[in-house]
């Protein structure tokens, strides 16, 4: 998810740096030109930076179509959208993955997708399809936004770790936890809207002077947070990090774990189960994209069972298409929530801004 914003989005994600950061198979660019047209044997994705897909998998895709991929990483997930808004005339590329539930009625209301219904659709989970037959974007991945704690800094001090967001505001839990600013990152955005579905519109302002009175730490983006500031990150450790509270994924767990050398036998953080929200990733086809047709056959592509099932230990997120298998190793460290928050699209399109606003106002003024 993402990173977004995820380990690379581990190195989540949905995305972690100071694990091994993975990157992007295929060329890959900063500039603004796509360099496809609709001639062109290229076809240019443009992401949030967690994106990530195994070498062999990507390849396959390449020698089956015809088409060489190159990917454009354009930072955390909520930069990455408003970019490509701002870009739309004359877009970076011609698919865009990384748009999630938070920040999707943003895009769409933007103009930013062009309809096409990918090949594979059909397969796709009931509960993750949006936008009925416009079929402007394409579920991808799903996973939980989350408070993650440090296993072995709870052990010393002989604390509990929370398991709620009613923990969070607890006296013994004071100056413990970090977050990402939810006006620029989609994990803090998923952790705002977490709140919101929990306490609802009249008590989420509440709930955060509480939060804010017991010393939450508010910085840009998931990387800094998660391995700069989390003690329990790999990252973390090595600067020291005094935080032993984070806003990651439930999937960060099993990329501590997978990417460590040696491998624990249990992974040193955990998720504070009670905390969780839901996020889902998209794809689409760029309007005015110059390859449109390069385009689309990438997206059938990010649906199929090969890429679906590549994702989990590539991207920590979990497949949305039925029946793709999911590692053993990731879902021993990495279990779904078993009741994360939800909102209704609508709730978030008709509230997110003011939402935003509103706790900018209240938690960094």
């Amino acid at each position: 998810m993402s990173t977004t914003g995820k380990f690379t989005a581990a190195a989540v994600g949905l995305g972690l740096a100071a694990l091994p950061a993975l990157t992007a198979c295929g060329s890959s660019s900063g500039s603004g030109d796509s360099g496809s047209g609709s001639g062109s044997h290229t076809v240019t994705l443009v992401s949030h930076d967690s994106w990530a897909v195994s070498k062999s998998v990507l390849a396959d895709f390449e020698k089956r179509s015809g088409y060489t991929v190159r990917v454009l990483k354009d930072g955390d997930a909520g930069q990455a959208v408003n970019k490509a808004i701002l870009t739309k005339d004359h877009p970076q590329g011609d698919v865009f993955f990384g748009v999630d539930n938070t920040l999707l009625s943003r895009a769409l209301d933007n103009g930013l997708f062009q309809p096409y219904e990918a090949k594979g659709a059909g397969q796709v989970k009931a509960e993750y399809r949006v936008d009925g037959d416009k079929h402007r974007v394409t579920p991808i991945d799903t996973g939980d936004i989350c408070v993650n704690y440090d296993k072995g800094w709870f052990s010393a001090h002989k604390l509990t770790p929370p398991a709620s967001f009613a923990d969070l505001v607890k006296p013994a839990y004071k100056n413990l936890l970090v977050t990402e600013n939810a006006s620029t990152s989609s994990p803090g955005l998923g952790f705002l809207l977490g709140t919101a579905a929990s306490y609802g519109d009249g008590g989420w302002e509440g709930y955060w002077k509480k939060l804010k009175a017991n010393g939450v730490k508010v910085v840009d983006g998931w990387e800094q947070a998660y391995n700069e500031e989390f003690s329990g990150s790999a990252g973390g450790k090595k600067a020291k990090a005094d935080r032993p509270l984070v806003v990651s994924y439930a999937s960060s767990p099993p990329a501590e774990v997978i990417y460590a050398d040696p491998r624990p036998a249990t992974a040193p953080t955990g998720v504070a189960a009670g905390t969780c929200f839901r996020q889902t990733e998209y794809a689409g086809l760029l309007s005015n994209a110059g390859n449109t047709k390069g385009g689309k056959a990438l997206l059938d592509f990010l649906l199929t069972e090969e890429f679906q099932e590549d994702m989990p230990l590539n991207m920590f997120v979990y497949p949305v298409r039925e029946g793709a298998r999911v590692p053993a190793e990731f879902t021993k460290y990495g279990p779904q929530a078993a009741h994360p928050e939800t909102m209704d699209p609508a709730a978030i399109a008709g509230h997110r801004d003011q939402w935003v606003k509103s706790w900018t106002s209240l938690v960094l003024k």
